[in-house]
Parts: C-alpha cells; sequence; structure tokens
C-alpha cells in the first residue's frame, strides 16, 4: 500500500505585479496556512518520503514552511510540475519507485485539482465531495493507492482526508 499526499501551494502574494508568475512569493495568508498544515501533518503522521514539487517559487516556498520533517524526505525539484497536466502528474508518479512508501506532490491548479478529482472515480464521502468542489491554496487531500505506482490511473486511489487550512486554523 502506498500514501499519495497532494497539497496545492499555499496562498502567493499579487503585490508586485512586474513579477514572473514563478517568481511570486507567499503572501503573508499564505505562510499562516502552511505552518497550519505542518502542525497538522506532524500530528497526523504524514511524512512523505519523496517530495515531488515544483519550481515555482510559492511552491518551493510552501515546501520550506513545512520542515523540518523528523525523518528529511528525499526532494525532487520537478519542472514538469510547473503548470502540470494531470496526465504529466500520473505519468511522473509511474516513474516512482516501488520501495517509496509515500510521496508528497506540491503543485498548481487547475492541473492539481484535476488530478486529484481524477484519482477519486465514483467515490461519495463528505471529503470526495468537498475535494470535488473546490480545491484550495494549501489545501492537502491524503489518498491511498492499493497497487504499484506504475499501475496508478483515474479511479485508482481511495480519498482518506481532505482538509483545508480554514478547517485546521
Amino acid at each position: 500500500m502506498h500514501q499519495l499526499l497532494i497539497l496545492r501551494h499555499a496562498k502567493s502574494s499579487w503585490d508586485d505585479p512586474k513579477l514572473d508568475d514563478r517568481d511570486r512569493p507567499l503572501a503573508p495568508r499564505g505562510r499562516r496556512a502552511a505552518n497550519a498544515m505542518r502542525r497538522a501533518m506532524a500530528e497526523w503522521g504524514l511524512a512523505p518520503d519523496l517530495v515531488l514539487v515544483s519550481p515555482a517559487r510559492r511552491a518551493m516556498q510552501t515546501l520550506e514552511a513545512l520542515e523540518p520533517w523528523d525523518e528529511t524526505p528525499l526532494t525532487d525539484q520537478v519542472e514538469a510540475l510547473y503548470l502540470a497536466t494531470p496526465t504529466q502528474m500520473m505519468g511522473l508518479l509511474h516513474n516512482v519507485a516501488e520501495t517509496v512508501r509515500s510521496v508528497l506532490l506540491i503543485g498548481h491548479n487547475p492541473g492539481l485539482h484535476e488530478f486529484a478529482v481524477t484519482l477519486l472515480g465514483a467515490q461519495s464521502s463528505e471529503a470526495a465531495r468537498q475535494l470535488v468542489e473546490k480545491y484550495p491554496t494549501c489545501a492537502l487531500a491524503e489518498f491511498m493507492i492499493p497497487g504499484p505506482w506504475l499501475h496508478l490511473g483515474p479511479g485508482g486511489a481511495q480519498l482518506t482526508r481532505f482538509v483545508t487550512p480554514r478547517a485546521i486554523a
């Protein structure tokens, strides 16, 4: 059994309109949300073996706010995660080694939201309903994957938790 944690980056700042999209930093609200998510993840024992993160500044700062971990995960900054499609995310996970038990994926909407909905399939829990409705900044979905990473496909994961910063603040 594998675990997939899907985290949308925290709220970014739009204070400097001259900045390229990739260079936008976290807003103060985003930093607070990421810190709250770090505390919640620690409380729930969510500690990835591998982090795949977009190279965008706001995604990297979200990851930094989640640190330190009890056991430092392997971190891979993946260019393809910047505004990735669900198909691209699925492809990245298909290449994860089977020895990796837990992966944290940090990226962007709309692709991240679409990917999480694809993994859901026809699940009908309250958490699934909330996830389908909206995937806010710094929201976290936890999925359990019964088979190998290579065989992950649409509807192939069980949502065990969906939490937004507002729910844990």
